[in-house]
């Protein structure tokens, strides 16, 4: 159970962000200012999420929905670029908070409602004030679940209880929209490094669902009477190969543009879904195919047989000179574990010489952090994979190329920036799709990282559940367990 998971079960997140993209609460984005007004009710029932991502929890106030925007803001990208035309976000009464900005903001409801990280959870200001920058302490949210601190084994279990005061909105949930009506009293989260554990216990009746079922055991539990199989999101997950924009040699675009010309996203695919071809699909560019603004402008060199030598010469003509090049892929994820394989070899065949580091992913999370060399605890690559939903236009963080504030290795491209910035001034989609189309060059131009494709993931479930729905993560609401 990732982090994001986590919160989005323990707190609740967006009350927005929908199956099919949106909840879309009759409003008008382009207004410049709106005075918002929190619905009191005891029971959590019927609050209308206008301008905001999440139901209010039981005596909630105006002043909860503003720090809870502020903390949001510090650190999403889209939240800084509202705070930047912001005037004023400010509580006028315990019910109702003011927010102004100085001009229109045509993106204000996919910014709320996202379901991507860093989401906009309302949670008590007090919570809410602490460094936005270091975890919270303490999970207080506005869900149907209690996240039962109890009960937690770090690592190992985290355990969630209804809430009994919890209302749902009286309409059918989508995703982390809608009414979440919670037909189980009590949610335990287990936690099984070992998939073959995992497996053994799922068909035992030990566990219920699983979440990341390994494609090599898809056969073995749809052979079980009891067990469920199927697809989890068929926007499935996306591969990063992320280079370091700071260092030699991929400070160098020539370098960064071997690695396109060489790399074979098959091999990437392959190397963890198997043969199934039906199970991956390849990525000549950084939207997800199938999504409305998928493009392949500029994706030339990611398509055809491979050039290894003609990658070999210009990574020659970049500077690079055999010094060290650190990958770092986590070994407790299946798909990482295999990229950063398939990467170690594709260096070397490249004549590079590898630091292969095979860290778990807190490592990998902590390390690349480090704009230090890196032979002083730097790094130069790493692998890393997205949620398709994630990756279905611009506001994937990983596209921009805002040189310190870039989060794919420090990327710094002014053109980038500018496509980013007229998307999200955009007002129609003809609009989106023509800023995507040259947003997706400049992006392989500049190589702000290496798309390794797109492959889908297995939920499996035992029969006596009912009820679950497909989505990038477990939703727990609607289902229900017979014995």
């Amino acid at each position: 159970m990732d982090r994001r998971t986590f919160l989005k079960t323990a707190i609740s997140a967006g009350a927005l962000a929908t199956a099919g993209g949106l909840a879309a609460p009759a409003i008008s984005q382009r207004a410049a200012a709106r005075a918002l007004r929190l619905v009191p009710h005891a029971d959590l029932a019927n609050f209308d999420p206008i301008w905001n991502s999440a139901y209010i929890a039981r005596n909630a106030r105006a002043s909860d929905a503003v720090a809870s925007i502020n903390r949001w803001s510090a650190r999403e990208p889209m939240g800084a670029m509202i705070k930047a035309i912001e005037n004023e976000l400010v509580a006028v009464d315990d019910n109702t908070f003011r927010w102004a900005l100085k001009k229109p903001y045509p993106k204000m409801l996919l910014a709320l409602g996202k379901i991507g990280t860093p989401c906009c959870f309302v949670m008590p200001a007090r919570i809410a004030a602490t460094d936005p920058f270091k975890p919270i302490g303490e999970y207080v949210g506005s869900g149907p679940m209690r996240f039962i601190k109890s009960d937690w084994v770090p690592g190992a279990k985290a355990a969630f209880e209804k809430f009994a005061d919890y209302a749902p909105r009286q309409e059918s949930a989508s995703w982390l929209a809608g009414g979440k009506s919670i037909l189980a009293d009590r949610i335990e989260w287990v936690t099984m490094p070992d998939p073959a554990t995992a497996s053994a216990a799922l068909q035992n009746g030990e566990i219920d669902w699983w979440e990341l079922v390994l494609p090599d055991l898809v056969s073995v539990l749809r052979k079980n009477r009891n067990v469920t199989v199927d697809i989890n999101d068929p926007m499935g997950v996306i591969g990063f190969l992320i280079m370091n924009h700071l260092h030699p040699p991929f400070s160098d675009v020539r370098a960064r543009r071997a690695i396109l010309m060489a790399l074979s996203q098959e091999d990437y695919m392959r190397a963890y879904v198997g043969d199934d071809d039906s199970l991956w699909k390849p990525m000549a560019g950084y939207f997800t195919p199938g999504s409305r603004l998928y493009t392949e402008e500029g994706g030339e060199i990611l398509k055809g047989p491979r050039k290894l030598d003609a990658a070999k010469q210009l990574l020659a003509e970049s500077g690079y000179s055999g010094q060290p090049v650190t990958c770092m892929a986590a070994q407790d994820l299946a798909n990482h574990k295999a990229w950063g394989d398939v990467t170690a070899d594709l260096l070397t065949r490249l004549g590079m010489k590898v630091d292969y580091a095979a860290v778990d992913w807190g490592t990998v999370v902590a390390r690349r952090a480090q704009k230090s060399p890196p032979g002083q605890g730097g790094w130069q690559m790493y692998v890393i994979s997205q949620y398709g939903v994630e990756c279905i236009d611009p506001t994937n963080k990983y596209i921009r190329a805002n040189g310190e504030l870039a989060q794919n290795g420090w990327a710094t491209s002014p053109q980038i920036e500018a496509e980013v910035t007229a998307w999200y001034a955009a007002k129609t989609l003809d609009e989106e799709e023509a800023i995507t189309r040259r947003l997706n060059k400049a992006a392989l131009d500049h190589v702000v990282y290496a798309p390794l494709g797109m492959h889908l993931r297995h939920f499996a479930w035992r029969k006596n559940l009912s009820g679950v729905g497909r989505g990038p993560i477990p939703f727990f609401w609607g289902v229900s367990k017979t014995a």
